[in-house]
């Protein structure tokens, strides 16, 4: 028995001193969350979304962003870095291209090429017939360790975001336990392939959308539950200010129909554990340590916001349950349809634009 205690003791004592001391990546600093928008009122819960249709994919999954092509062609990319495409109505599922890495953010440009943000290849451009080129690894000297999303202006100029120039995509976990300012937004210019970084210091860098008038443009900052509106023109050109903040959960992809409304997926409510020990750094590197299974982990959800040019909110659209189709983290609208991608779904979704809130 004593023999079984002193083992007993020394692998508690081994435990613990691997909770405290083992070296992690992490270097966390305390942060003080926002004060979240009640879920109720404007965002009442509702069942909208148990409506969405699933285009299935039969081998694959995590279709994390989804385009439409100009002959109304379905494209998500998948975990495994394969872009697949099928027809508007689901049918001839195919490869399109891959990557060989993690493609995030998709979105065509006028030329008819796929400009692809791959979270481990960098921005990339597949032109119709699936061959890759890569556009850019890097910025200012730093290379990009998770480029996430993108979109285009009418001149062609690409805004993208690198979510952090200090984690990669499978480890975006410690990048919230953290809560460093390790993402970018950035600008990639086609006539002269040069790359500038707009915004440094974000929290989490994720969706990107132009504004309809070309004036400003969206960058979701998601561990601060908070939209970042940056001005391309206008007098407050090249500066920064708060679009949205106070969402009830992680605001991932961001989208503009191009006339009035911006759509933002939050693919996960705020976490509890995560707010609660945001005044303490030790704790979230403890936490780090754990195995994964044990960390904070995503819940069935499903919420998409509807944001007009000035930022209120104008579409609540949930599924209270997450069915069926949960995680959402972007959303795309095309010819009255909102297409709805997933960091975990084995499907693309697809449910009609709602009608006025």
């Amino acid at each position: 028995m004593r023999k079984i205690l002193c083992y007993s003791g020394i692998i508690l004592a081994l435990l613990l001193l691997y909770l405290v001391f083992w070296p992690t990546p992490v270097d966390p600093v305390s942060w003080q969350p926002s004060e979240a928008i009640p879920m109720s009122g404007t965002f009442a819960p509702n069942e909208y979304l148990q409506n969405t249709e699933r285009i299935e994919i039969a081998d694959g999954h995590g279709p994390e962003d989804v385009a439409v092509d100009s002959l109304g062609r379905i494209y998500g990319g998948l975990d495994d870095g394969r872009i697949l495409r099928c027809e508007a109505n689901g049918s001839g599922m195919m490869e399109f291209a891959n990557t060989n890495g993690r493609p995030l953010g998709l979105h065509f440009d006028a030329a008819g090429n796929l400009i692809v943000a791959d979270s481990y290849k960098g921005l990339l451009s597949i032109d119709p017939a699936g061959k890759i080129t890569v556009l850019s690894t890097g910025a200012e000297g730093v290379p990009f360790r998770f480029t996430d999303d993108l979109d285009i202006d009418s001149s062609g100029v690409i805004y993208f975001s690198d979510a952090s120039d200090k984690f990669f995509q499978k480890q975006y976990k410690l990048d919230l336990l953290e809560h460093r300012p390790n993402g970018r937004l950035l600008a990639y210019y086609p006539e002269t392939g040069e790359t500038k970084v707009l915004l440094k210091d974000l929290h989490f860098a994720n969706g990107i959308a132009v504004s309809p008038d070309e004036s400003f443009l969206l960058v979701n900052e998601t561990w601060e539950y908070r939209i970042t509106r940056y001005w391309l023109r206008g007098e407050k050109q090249g500066q920064a200010d708060i679009f949205i903040e106070g969402l009830p959960g992680f605001p991932d992809g961001v989208s503009c129909n191009g006339k009035d409304v911006f759509w933002v997926a939050v693919p996960n409510p705020r976490n509890a554990l995560i707010d609660k020990l945001a005044d303490s750094p030790f704790l979230r590197k403890v936490i780090a340590r754990l195995p994964d299974s044990l960390q904070p982990q995503a819940v069935p959800f499903s919420l998409v916001v509807g944001l007009d040019v000035d930022g209120n909110i104008i579409h609540n659209l949930q599924s209270t349950n997450g069915e069926p189709y949960a995680f959402i983290t972007s959303v795309e609208e095309h010819q009255g349809k909102l297409y709805l991608g997933s960091l975990e779904m084995t499907a693309i979704g697809r449910i009609d634009t709602p009608g006025k809130f």
